[in-house]
C-alpha cells in the first residue's frame, strides 16, 4: 500500500482536518495541510506525483498496489483512517510518502520508523522489527538511486529516525514507515524535488528498498 500524504482538497476543508482523532495514546488532529516549496509547489502535489510513479514501478515487478488516496474524496483520509485501510488490505508493507518543511540548510531524506508503543488502542510490538527492516531498506536504495544523502538535521546521519507520535504508524498492524524524501524549506533540495527527473529517481529508490524487503 502506499499512503501519498496529505490531500490538495485538505487547504479548502481546515474544520474538517483539524477535527481530533483517536491515535491509539491520545487525540491527534485528523490530517494537515503539509508543507510547501516557497514557490508554491505543494507537498500534496508531490507525494501524489511520486506515489503514482512508485505505483507503476511495483506493479511492473509484480506486486498488487493500494493507494489509500488518490486526491479521489475532499480531503484526508484522516490519520487513523489512512492506518485502517492498510490494515484491512493486510498490506505487506506500506509506505507513506512524505516532504518535510524544515528550516533552510536543513537538507536531506530520512526514513520515519515506529517506535515500540502500547497504550489504548496502540501497540506497535508486533510491527517494530519488520518496519525497522523495510526502513532501513528503503533508506539504502533511496539514497542509491537519487544520490541524495541522510538528512542532515535529523536520525543522526542514519537518514533513519524513530518516532511514537505518528497515528498512521501507532494503530498500524503491518509494517509501515514513512519517507521524507528532502526539505521543500531548502533551495537545493528545493531544486531537486521540484524536477520530475529526480522525483522519479526517488519513486525507484522507493520501489528498489520494497522489493529488497519483500524478498527477504
Amino acid at each position: 500500500m502506499i499512503d501519498p500524504g496529505h490531500n490538495p482538497g485538505n487547504f479548502a476543508h481546515t474544520r474538517e482536518i483539524n477535527r481530533p482523532v483517536d491515535i491509539g495514546t491520545n487525540r491527534k488532529e485528523c490530517d494537515t495541510t503539509g508543507t510547501s516549496t516557497n514557490s508554491g509547489y505543494t507537498e500534496a502535489a508531490f507525494t501524489l506525483d511520486v506515489s503514482h510513479r512508485l505505483r507503476t514501478l511495483l506493479r511492473e515487478l509484480g506486486a498488487t498496489v493500494v493507494l489509500t488516496h488518490d486526491a479521489d474524496r475532499p480531503y484526508g483520509p484522516c490519520i487513523d483512517e489512512r492506518a485502517r485501510l492498510g490494515n484491512a488490505a493486510r498490506a505487506d508493507a506500506v509506505v507513506s510518502v512524505h516532504a518535510d518543511g524544515s528550516a533552510a540548510g536543513n537538507r536531506g531524506f530520512h526514513v520515519i520508523l515506529p517506535a515500540a508503543v502500547k497504550g489504548g488502542t496502540a501497540d506497535t510490538a508486533p510491527i517494530v522489527g519488520p518496519s525497522r527492516s523495510l526502513g532501513v531498506n528503503v533508506a539504502r536504495e533511496f539514497a542509491r538511486a537519487t544520490g541524495s544523502a541522510p538528512a542532515n538535521y535529523v536520525g543522526g546521519g542514519t537518514g533513519l529516525d524513530v518516532r511514537e507520535d505518528l497515528g498512521g504508524l501507532n494503530l498500524s498492524t503491518v509494517p509501515k514507515v514513512f519517507v521524507e524524501c528532502g526539505n521543500m524549506r531548502d533551495p537545493k533540495d528545493v531544486a531537486l524535488l521540484t524536477d520530475a527527473a529526480w522525483r522519479q529517481k526517488a519513486a525507484q529508490g522507493i520501489a528498489a528498498g520494497v522489493r529488497t524487503y519483500l524478498r527477504g
